[in-house]
Parts: structure tokens; sequence; C-alpha cells
């Protein structure tokens, strides 16, 4: 209705800067400014859309020409202080950036955005400074705000696309690479990026099908490979690390599968699985204290029934690993049936009799002494059913000992009258049985 009225443009101007819409705003304080040079309004106007932008060369020439119309304007000083502090910030950054002070990036153009809140060079700097300190979502946000409003520019793309990589987000992240690629050819950056994605993912997957149909050595090999892909891909090379150290548990390698978890950890302190994983391998190497430090961390993280479960069974395992191991003296496995203790028993308690050693040093004869007892001990307890399952769920010792004397439970074991006597150093005796065949070992009876 009044396309060469200079003030309507103007108030148009002012109502798209209060909603953000800066770039539309600057178009029609140009617009004011062309159709009234004189218009010290429409200047200051002009001004503050391109500080706005992030553009302090174009603010400088508009302020320059406002102070040409009005040398008094009052508002030119405020607008000339706010422009010398976003020069400041915006050379502060780059400056910061060469140097790999990050930190102090976000700092100063948090600071000039607070004068430029529609720089999308500002966001798009910041959000990769972010990235660099491994603050990903905090990366992706800034970047968000400029994708609403422009879906196609491959900046801000491309600095989403890097953060959810970082954030272990593969596909989509290569589906942000290929956009950018898309509209940017040229850009080496992006080409990069999306050749990692593509070899990580395909990697991965191979490596996570060999795992399922049992070929575990393929598996592990597949991981390796792509856990040298990009060592700065943190939370992806964490979950691979924890697969190779399921893979490398499969195959019986425990001690490689705890070192793998314990990188996983590193990477990720957060990592429940790793956690998980570290603590079974902790406890199928018997390093119970390991093992109930691993999971009071998981418990701390996500107190359930299970967890807790988990816990209370590994602190019995430390605790029974503390006294002595019957199942071990009788080299036996906790499973054994009684006949086999009983074999055990037979076995060890013939081995260490002290008649056998009779011819020893007194130290040597000692030792056989304390061997003797802790085998007697052993079967006291283990060829009692009651004793046993007490013993197992981890009673204390003391309760289950009753005060046997190891030479009463040999003599009533073997069933000899009182008269017996055992010969462990001449040939076999009168008895006619030589339990290890020709070893010196006889009976005889008195």
């Amino acid at each position: 209705m009044c396309v060469d009225c200079a003030s309507y443009y103007l108030n148009r101007a002012a109502a798209g800067m209060m909603i953000g819409r800066y770039t539309e705003a600057l178009q029609d304080s140009k617009k004011a400014v062309q159709l009234d040079g004189s218009s010290s309004k429409a200047h200051l106007r002009e001004a503050k859309c391109h500080m706005a932008l992030g553009s302090v060369e174009q603010a400088t020439k508009s302020l320059d020409k406002l102070k040409e119309i009005d040398s008094t304007n009052s508002q030119y000083i405020a607008e000339q202080r706010n422009l010398r502090m976003l020069e400041m910030h915006q050379m502060a950054a780059e400056k910061a950036f060469a140097k790999g002070d990050f930190r102090k990036v976000t700092y100063d153009l948090s600071r000039a955005l607070e004068i430029a809140p529609a720089c999308t060079k500002f966001k798009v700097l910041k959000a990769e400074s972010y990235l660099k300190l491994k603050k990903f979502q905090d990366a992706q946000e800034c970047v968000n705000g400029i994708l609403m409003k422009e879906a196609l520019n491959s900046d801000a793309l491309f600095v989403r696309g890097l953060s959810l990589y970082y954030q272990d987000n593969i596909e989509k992240a290569q589906q942000h690479f290929q956009q950018v690629l898309r509209l940017n050819p040229d850009n080496s950056k992006a080409r990069v990026a999306f050749k990692k994605c593509k070899v990580m993912k395909q990697k991965k997957d191979q490596g996570n099908d060999a795992f399922k149909k049992g070929r575990y050595q393929e598996a592990c090999d597949l991981y390796t490979e792509a856990l040298e892909i990009d060592e700065h891909n943190v939370l992806t090379n964490a979950k691979l690390y924890c697969n190779r150290a399921n893979v490398r548990s499969k195959l019986g390698k425990l001690e490689d599968a705890i070192s793998d978890c314990s990188s996983a950890i590193k990477l990720d302190g957060k990592y429940q699985k790793a956690y998980m994983r570290r603590a079974k391998c902790y406890m199928d190497t018997e390093q119970y204290e390991d093992a109930v430090r691993d999971y009071q961390k998981i418990f701390q993280m996500d107190k359930t029934r299970e967890n807790r479960k988990l816990l209370q069974n590994a602190e019995l395992e430390l605790k029974k690993s503390k006294r002595k191991d019957y199942y071990k003296i009788l080299s036996v496995s906790k499973e054994a049936p009684d006949d086999e203790i009983k074999k055990a028993y037979r076995k060890h308690a013939l081995l260490h009799h002290p008649d056998r050693h009779s011819n020893k040093s007194p130290e040597e004869k000692k030792a056989e002494e304390v061997k003797f007892k802790e085998v007697g001990e052993a079967y006291s307890v283990l060829s009692d059913r009651e004793k046993r399952r007490r013993y197992d769920s981890g009673q204390d010792l003391e309760d289950m000992q009753g005060g046997m004397d190891p030479n009463d439970i040999f003599q009533s074991f073997f069933g000899g009258p009182s008269g017996m006597h055992f010969n462990f150093g001449g040939g076999p005796g009168r008895g006619g049985y030589d339990p290890f065949g020709g070893s010196g070992f006889s009976f005889q009876f008195g």
C-alpha cells in the first residue's frame, strides 16, 4: 500500500529483530537507508542487524555513517562499545582455537553471541570447540538452532554429524555426512568422516556376526581392526573393547578380557556393561577383592535386587577365599561326589602321613605334619553332608572342626585294629598291601 515509506520498513525491521529474524530485518533496514539516507534510525538499525549477524566490518561502516549524519546520537556510543566488545571476543576466540584452548573459545564465543545471537559462524565454531572438549550434547544443541532455520546449512549438518558420530550413533552420523557431501561434494572433512563411519560400521557388524556364529577368533580380529580406525571416538571404542573382552573370555583369555574391560572403563567411566563383564572375569579367575569393588560400583550405578545379589555373592566368595580351601587341599572340584572325596583323602593322607617322612629334616617333617593335619580337617568337613553344606555357604570353620585328631580320622578311615602299624620305610609287610605299587609302603600287624 505504501512501498516507498522508510518508516514502515524500519518498523518491520524492529519487529523482525524482536523475533530473531535478523537477516530479514537487515534487508528492511537497508531498504529504509536506500529510501531515506539521512535517517539516523535506519543506519543505527542496520548496524545492529550486522552486529547480531556477527558482521563486524559491515557494522563498523553503518556506525561510521551514523556518526557522519548525527555525531551527537546517544545510542552511537553504546553500540560502538558493543562493537568493540564483539570484535575483542571474536579475535580472542580465534586465537584460543588456534592454540587448542577450547574452554576459552567457548567462553569468548558465549560473550560474543550475547551481542551477535544470530551469528552462524560463532555457533558452529563454539560447537566444534565443544566437540574437542567431548561435550557432544552441548555441541549438538549449538547447531540445532541453526538447522531449525537453515535445514541445509552444510557446516551445521557436518558438526551435528560429528556429534552423533562421537556419541556412537554411527548410522545417523553417516547419513549426515552423506547429506553434507550432496550439498558440498568438495568438503574433504565430510568425505573422511563418511569413510570412517562406513568402515567402522562394517567391521563392527562383521565382528558381531562372527561372534553370533561362534567364530570367536575371527570376531576378535575384526573388533581389533575396528579399534584401529579412530582413537578419538571414545564411546564407540569403549563398546568395541567390551565386545572384544566378551570374545576373549569365550576363548579362555580371561586376563586379556579383564584388560579390555579396563580399557573400556577408562574411555567411559559410566559403562556398566564393562564393569559387569570385568567383575565376572574377576570371579572366574578368583580375584574376589577386585570383583567386589566392581560389583559395588555396579550397585551404586543401578541399585537393583539382581545387582545386590551379585555383590553379596562376590563378598561371600571373598570371605570363603580367605579360609582354607578344603577342595584344593584334596585336589577335587567343588562338585566332587562322596566317593571322589574318599579317594582323594586316601591318596593325600598316605602321601603326607608323618611315618612316611620320618627320615627327613625336622623342617620337612613339620611341613608334612601340617599338610597331614589339613588333609584330615578337609576330609572331616567334606565327608559330612551337613558340615560340607555349611562350609559351602561360607560359615566359619571353627564351628565345624569338632576337635578331631587327624590320626584318629586316618585310623578310622583305613579301619585298622588298635595294634596296626604303618611302615613307610621298608619293603612290603606281612599284611601284603602295597597301595603305591612297590613304593615302600606296607601295613604291619604286631
